[in-house]
């Protein structure tokens, strides 16, 4: 197998960091903790990357994978099973049994940057330097919507018949046909178990003057609005509009202006949490398992009484991939229970694998009962997917979220 290591000095740090705890049986290092690392600028670069014109008709690639047996996947960090030498051990299996040579690139930390790293060469449907890539549902939303990536042979994925209904029909692409899961998680409330002892139940409970200038919420908008959203009993998932999204605004804007929310970051709430300069946050499922993990069991995540959103981040194979069969196959593969299994003992993140969770009784029955990676029907009911919105609601709404991001 080639690897191709990342060479963000971060990024490596990070990648080390979690290997060192995953033999503690623990991830310091979220995938989602990425989101918003790039600060400020990569939101500029979403709502510059933003086109409302008409899209250009593309062409895929001619597919070559019958004759050359290698494939190009970017990914986020810490998001493969990894052994202490540093070897992913479900990818050499996929190469063993398939005769694919993968090289896998550590090569996405947010999903603006790496959209504007490639968004020429998609827009013309040109090799992006990746035969697949794995990006948030919103994101793929916005490469669906322009038609730039290729469209899926379920025929050539037999095993899409193990995912979860509960991840089959997104609004972007029903039926999956354009787009598959790879890994998911939720976005809900936290707080710290020796501040605050009586717990929480609701957004609301976040605003409660006990807390004031101890809260911190997230530096992505669909999160933290959504969670908003979700306890002014806005379907996020519906059709909800501009009245909706602003009464949520008005909100969110007066806790800040009023100091009730001390910050709003990515990654860095979790260096808040831990330093106590705040008690509780809007965070992310993975996050706070880690995070208990490495500085003790101090915190506890919940999603609130009225709803979490839920994220997926998802494979898809671009116009430019000349292998679009050998990305199939490791699609495919992936969607082996399994090897599901063992992927989410290692990453901690909710798998869309049907019989997953069976598979995992074996490798460690207490992880097969965790439902922020093996949620069942009734905690992926209480979670919701903020639902795709147009690129001149996603100018609008993020540029409004970006106004208070500014000025807090």
């Amino acid at each position: 197998m080639t690897l191709r290591p990342p060479q963000d000095p971060m990024i490596l740090q990070a990648i080390r960091h979690s290997q060192a705890l995953q033999r503690a049986r623990a991830l310091s290092l979220s995938r989602r903790g990425f989101l918003g690392a790039a600060g400020f600028g990569a939101t500029a670069l979403a709502l510059a990357a933003c086109s409302t014109g008409e899209k250009k008709e593309l062409t895929p690639a001619k597919d070559v994978s019958a004759t050359e047996k290698t494939l190009i996947w970017d990914n986020w960090p810490a998001y493969m099973d990894e052994d202490a030498d540093g070897n992913y051990p479900t990818l050499m299996g996929f190469e063993d049994e398939s005769g694919i040579t993968v090289t896998y690139n550590v090569a996405v930390d947010d999903n603006n940057s790496y959209y504007a790293k490639v968004k020429d060469q998609l827009a013309l449907g040109q090799d992006i330097g990746a035969d697949t890539v794995c990006l948030t549902d919103w994101m793929v939303a916005r490469l669906v919507r322009n038609g730039y990536v290729q469209e899926l042979d379920h025929a050539k994925i037999p095993n899409i018949a193990n995912l979860s209904p509960s991840f089959a029909n997104p609004d972007f692409d029903k039926g999956r046909h354009l787009s598959l899961p790879w890994q998911g998680g939720f976005a809900g409330i936290c707080w710290n178990k020796e501040k605050v002892p009586g717990g929480l139940k609701s957004v609301d409970d976040l605003w409660d003057s006990a807390l004031k200038g101890r809260v911190g919420v997230l530096s992505e908008m669909r999160d933290t609005m959504g969670l908003i959203m979700l306890s002014q009993g806005v379907d996020i998932t519906g059709e909800w509009g501009d009245d909706e999204y602003a009464n949520a605004m008005d909100a969110f804007t007066k806790q800040v202006d009023d100091g009730q929310i001390r910050n709003i970051k990515g990654n860095a709430y979790l260096n808040d949490l831990q330093s106590e300069d705040t008690f509780a946050a809007i965070c992310w499922s993975g996050d706070i398992t880690s995070l208990n993990a490495q500085a003790g069991d101090k915190w506890e995540f919940a999603i609130p009484d009225a709803g979490g959103t839920l994220w997926n981040d998802t494979f898809v194979v671009p116009m430019g991939s000349a292998h679009k069969e050998n990305a199939e196959a490791v699609m495919n593969y992936y969607y082996e229970p399994e090897v599901a299994a063992e992927l989410a003992a290692w990453v901690n993140y909710v798998t869309p694998v049907v019989g997953a969770k069976e598979a995992a009784v074996a490798l460690d029955p207490e992880l097969a009962e965790n439902q922020l990676i093996f949620p069942d029907e009734e905690t992926l009911s209480t979670v919701h997917v903020f639902r795709t919105l147009t690129p001149q609601e996603e100018n609008d709404y993020q540029a409004q979220f970006q106004k208070v991001l500014l000025g807090s």
